[in-house]
């Protein structure tokens, strides 16, 4: 007898435990298999002082199942209390989100009928890092994390997922026109990794222009993949213009662990009234069975869930007369979907996934270092004052010898030497010091450096190397530079 997969199931709070329900019951009367154990997270155990909202046994089981099916929580506000989602993205390494958007036009309202795309985003890095500074009066700082490991997990994925799933073509969305460090990295990974699949079409597109056409042409995507920020944004966006958010799924995909959800939130004021729609849950569902290999019983509930919307069977949300023959509520709707496996749609698209496998990548390989040349240092200075060339002339007081001071900025934009009048600054300056033409940088440097400010009462609030690896200059420019 073939041994069951054992799923981690969290029923959530709000509408969570109805539409958990639902969607339990249809995976049950589907024939996979697979068995449950139940944990508590959210917002109970948030109120027990717990601001992670998770126990550390429940991490133990999440962590032995691998496989972790969560409905909606919710996070009490104020408080210091972390985001569940955030957390178990990051402690269990689930770098890649995937969010397939589908129209399901006519039977659920949408401009764009031929939609059909997936949003592949990066899970763990970006802004989300969530590593933010507040450095002086006027300015707070939040740093964007782009690893090489990141992108490369990320994107490989990406392109995985099409040749798995059949999709033609992968395009990457960044901003590397602006931030071409780490937006730039991201796209050169991209570039370097679509070589490998040479019968994959790749594109890509700036992020805003990218996002526009994604929101009036859908049907010219097929997997977008794209960093942590954008990826959030657009996949919400893309699972809106589809049709509805609330009947979108998600999975959260890593090495070890993987979890899975719907898109929205716990809606406390739809609870206990039995007339949530499951859809989104019941998505997420469908992905774990595929990820885990039960591909048979993810293609019934899938096929049935599509013939269920075909037949007019519609909960509020998406209920509308003249399109729906029937509004039901939670569990209804469930039992509808349960009546209809073995069936298949007529209008909408029959899914397959016979030939599809779980997706085994290959483990990150770290490269040879690079050759990395120290050649020069950014303090930020907190001041006050107004005139460019009044804080060069302080500045001036702690150069050496062998580093002198080449630039200041603020806000990114070149005030010194050179400045307009015109540019309005902060109290926030980017201070750049560089060596001597024909010397070279140490860290003692830096050190004696730093200990002039400090005797000249100069307000350092940050530092920042400036490396070159292998010989290429590895930092921005000031703006106007």
């Amino acid at each position: 007898m073939k041994k069951k997969h054992k799923i981690t199931v969290a029923k959530g709070d709000g509408i969570g435990p109805e539409i958990m329900d639902a969607t339990l019951k249809i995976i049950e009367a589907s024939g996979a298999g697979v068995e449950f154990e139940e944990i508590e997270v959210g917002e109970k155990v948030y109120l027990t002082g717990n601001t992670s909202g998770i126990a550390r046994e429940s991490w133990d089981v999440i962590r032995r199942n691998k496989v972790f099916l969560k409905a909606p929580i919710t996070t009490p506000q104020g408080g210091g209390y972390k985001s569940l989602n955030v957390t178990t993205r990051k402690f269990l390494g689930l770098y890649s989100n995937v969010r397939p958007c589908t129209s399901l036009h006519p039977f659920v309202a949408t401009k764009h009928p031929k939609m059909d795309l997936v949003i592949v985003r990066e899970n763990e890095e970006d802004l989300y890092a969530g590593i933010e500074h507040q450095q002086t009066d006027e300015v707070v700082q939040c740093l964007k994390v782009i690893s090489r490991p990141g992108c490369e997990k990320i994107i490989r994925y990406a392109f995985e997922y099409a040749r798995n799933y059949g999709r033609k073509k992968v395009t990457c969305f960044t901003k590397d026109n602006i931030m071409k460090q780490t937006d730039g990295l991201f796209h050169q990974v991209f570039d370097e990794i679509a070589k490998d699949y040479p019968e994959i079409e790749n594109e890509h597109w700036i992020i805003d222009i990218g996002a526009a056409k994604m929101a009036d042409t859908p049907e010219a995507f097929d997997v977008i993949v794209t960093l942590n920020l954008y990826g959030d944004v657009l996949s919400d966006v893309a699972a809106q213009i589809a049709g509805s958010v609330g009947l979108a799924g998600s999975a959260n995909i890593g090495e070890e662990c993987s979890m899975f959800e719907a898109i929205h939130g716990s809606a406390p004021r739809r609870a206990g009234q039995n007339v949530a729609n499951p859809s989104g849950l019941i998505q997420g569902a469908v992905m774990m069975l595929s990820h885990i290999g039960e591909t048979e019983a993810a293609e019934r509930i899938q096929n049935a869930w599509l013939k269920t919307i075909e037949d007019g069977i519609h909960t509020y949300d998406i209920y509308k007369e003249g399109v729906s023959k029937r509004k039901v509520g939670t569990m209804e709707f469930a039992d509808a979907v349960i009546s209809n496996l073995g069936k298949i749609p007529t209008t909408l698209k029959p899914v397959s996934y016979k030939g599809n496998t779980t997706l085994n990548l290959p483990k990150y390989q770290r490269k040879s270092p690079a050759k990395k040349e120290l050649q020069g240092i950014d303090l930020f200075v907190h001041w006050p004052g107004q005139e460019a060339d009044t804080l060069a002339e302080m500045l001036k007081q702690v150069e050496s010898s062998g580093i002198k001071l080449s630039m200041i900025t603020n806000r990114g934009i070149k005030v010194w030497p050179e400045g307009f009048k015109e540019t309005f600054c902060t109290d926030h300056w980017r201070c750049r010091f560089k060596p001597v033409k024909g010397s070279e940088m140490t860290k003692s440097e830096i050190i004696d450096l730093l200990r002039a400010t400090v005797v000249k009462n100069i307000d350092v609030v940050k530092t920042e190397n400036l490396y070159a690896f292998n010989g290429k200059p590895s930092y921005s420019l000031g703006q106007g530079q």
